[in-house]
């Protein structure tokens, strides 16, 4: 990659700035799409310049091989201790295309991509290690990011008091997290389409709808439309990354879906919203309210006084060239060593 993209990179980013970094749970079903891993390289590299903290990783895909390779991602960035919470009894059991990365080995026998958790078998449940890092922070310090399905978070709502908080799981919620992004749900015409199921919450449905009535705090959804309008260029994917023999997301990125193809950024603009909320790559909604029914559909209406706890993002045709920019420019930057 060219050096001549990181003196953009850095004034895109804001990279100067000097506000807190963004305390962040990361809750993602990697393997299911290429996405999550880019989002998961997003944070990685906002995370090495300041802008957020990752205090964890939870998992919503329930195959051993998802945790395994999250703390491949998390060891090649240089964030190898990464705390990894794990769904039991949850959608998509099957295999994903490239998480079987996290197994491949070198002619030594080596790990490719090094890794000591070798499955999701032995990382600890996801609401259990939510509870515990949401206790450990200030009152009103965590942002959440959510790129899978709803069935942590929802479980986080029914949990009790525990060893950690005396709160239930939700009056926990209330006290220490200010934001849940979610990559979730359609709010604009897709392809003529004004009804689109989108896949995030058509895979648990009830924990879709249980989190929309019940979450506490103000809730920004990244609909199905906008990571289409801001597609990641397969050219970036073919070119960029050829600093270092292997790389996560290039090689997720063939075994999911070989270029030339552009990937719609879902869960990126999740990602990129929840830690630079202010630099206008997106404009919100009015305030209102989401209702998931029972077929899946996203509804969205707006309160009277506009001051509802739900908005979407909203993306401009120039808005949407800046959020692809960042995108890929946070992606191809080379881990810390």
């Amino acid at each position: 990659m060219k050096r001549t993209l990181f003196p953009l990179l850095l004034i895109a980013l804001g990279s100067w700035s000097q506000a807190a970094p963004v305390k962040l749970i990361f809750d993602t079903d990697m393997g299911n799409d290429v996405d999550d891993v880019m989002a998961l390289e997003m944070i990685h590299n906002l995370q090495k310049r300041g802008a957020c903290e990752l205090l964890a990783v939870t998992i919503t895909k329930d195959h051993p091989q998802a945790a395994a390779f999250v703390d491949a991602i998390n060891t090649f960035h240089g964030y190898p201790d990464t705390p990894i919470g794990v769904v039991r009894n949850g959608a998509t059991p099957e295999p994903g295309r490239f998480n079987l990365l996290a197994d491949e080995k070198n002619a030594d026998g080596s790990f490719r991509y090094p890794h000591d958790l070798l499955s999701g078998a032995d990382a600890p449940e996801a609401v259990g290690l939510i509870r515990k890092l949401l206790a450990a922070q200030p009152d009103n310090s965590v942002a959440l990011a959510q790129v899978g399905f709803f069935t942590n978070f929802s479980r986080l709502l029914d949990s009790q008091a525990d060893e950690h908080s005396p709160l239930s799981g939700r009056d926990l919620i209330k006290k220490k997290v200010t934001v849940l992004a979610i990559m979730a749900g359609a709010f604009q015409t897709v392809n003529w389409n004004t009804r689109h199921l989108e896949y995030n919450v058509i895979k648990d449905i009830p924990a879709a709808q249980k989190l929309a009535v019940h979450w506490p705090t103000p809730i920004v959804w990244s609909g199905y439309e906008i990571g289409v309008a801001a597609a990641y260029p397969h050219v970036s994917i073919e070119k960029d990354f050829e600093y270092v023999k292997h790389h996560p997301l290039k090689e997720a990125y063939y075994l999911y879906n070989p270029p030339p193809h552009d990937r719609p950024t879902w869960d990126p603009t999740a990602v990129l919203y929840v830690i630079y909320p202010d630099r206008g790559y997106f404009d919100l909604s009015p305030g209102g309210g989401v209702t998931v029914e029972d077929n899946g559909a996203t509804w969205y209406r707006p309160t009277k006084d506009g001051k509802g706890r739900h908005r979407y993002l909203v993306m401009s045709p120039e808005q949407a060239s800046r959020v692809r920019e960042a995108i890929v420019q946070l992606c191809v930057e080379p881990p810390a060593k």
